[in-house]
């Protein structure tokens, strides 16, 4: 099944009752997350996606208009929105005007509560509709000189309360792939990567940068082979599986969608076993990426690569 909360099961709770207009539980669910910052930019993300659907907000912002994560997750919808409409109309009225809001709430977000990632997170979002990069702060200098200008304060301000947050670093390689810059794209990973801790799930991200060059290649079965004939894509592949077992064994769990990345690339590098064991510990969660990104039946894709992963496993 698909499921935005994967296995956590508190959230998967509160992003039911807020697909029903309730909000208890997610007042709650932010009281508790508060304190971890990667948790609070995972739960905070995913209830702020699911919120968007609906009017929830509204009507808890009119009960308790002070309500602690409330701004926060008003700020997660706006950039949502305004990343959406800038995406599909880009220059547009309305894109314009929802990325100026989105700006406020980010702002208001970060007086409100002091130490929350998410309004940097959301600033740093928004640096994807910055295709000329027209903005002072979408062109600061990288602190490594192999690095072009780029939106490192922001960068920088997301990372001051978890260095190595698993989305900072996402909507920076994005910020590199939504203006086709794949060379600046993997020289950010080559420079930060090495430093990320074990078992962190950021070592998953070389696997986004393959899916991407796959996506975007007009001769689609050459690139394919980057899985099993390039070198240096298998060896990222079998070390990202390194640290999924490595965090495992600690007790941790990597997003669903990065264990999906994985056992992708563990299949299409003709690891299959070790894709079967990644598959196996997902259930009975999946998630639609990267599958959609690869053909435009994924469902028979996915299936495909779990049978033959099954089957050697």
């Amino acid at each position: 099944m698909q499921h935005p909360a994967g296995h956590d099961g508190e959230l998967r709770s509160a992003v039911e009752e807020l697909r029903q207009g309730q909000w208890w539980s997610t007042r709650t669910l932010l009281a508790r997350s508060w304190g971890n910052p990667g948790l609070w930019a995972s739960r905070t993300q995913v209830l702020g996606a699911v919120a968007g659907h609906n009017d929830v907000l509204h009507h808890w912002g009119a009960e308790e208009p002070a309500a602690f994560g409330l701004t926060t997750l008003r700020a997660r919808v706006a950039v949502d929105q305004a990343l959406l409409v800038g995406q599909r109309q880009p220059d547009s009225r309305d894109a314009v005007a929802l990325e100026g809001g989105a700006r406020q709430w980010c702002w208001l977000a970060a007086s409100v509560l002091g130490g929350d990632p998410v309004p940097w997170l959301g600033l740093l979002t928004l640096a994807q509709l910055d295709l000329k990069q027209a903005r002072l702060e979408h062109k600061v200098p990288a602190p490594d000189l192999m690095l072009p200008v780029g939106p490192w304060g922001l960068f920088d301000q997301a990372r001051r309360t978890d260095p190595w947050g698993r989305e900072v670093f996402h909507r920076m390689l994005r910020f590199w792939l939504a203006r086709g810059e794949v060379g600046p794209a993997t020289e950010f990973l080559a420079t930060y990567l090495p430093g990320a801790p074990g078992g962190s799930a950021l070592h998953a991200l070389p696997l986004y940068l393959y899916v991407d060059r796959y996506r975007r290649a007009e001769r689609k079965e050459a690139v394919q082979l980057q899985w099993t004939d390039d070198e240096t894509v298998r060896d990222t592949v079998l070390r990202a599986f390194g640290h999924w077992q490595a965090a495992r064994e600690r007790g941790t769990r990597w997003p669903v969608t990065d264990e999906s990345h994985l056992a992708h690339a563990l299949w299409a590098s003709r690891q299959r076993r070790e894709a079967a064991e990644v598959f196996a510990t997902m259930a009975p969660f999946i998630s639609a990426q990267p599958w959609q990104n690869l053909t435009d039946r994924p469902s028979e894709l996915l299936r495909q690569a779990m049978a033959q992963s099954y089957a050697a496993g």
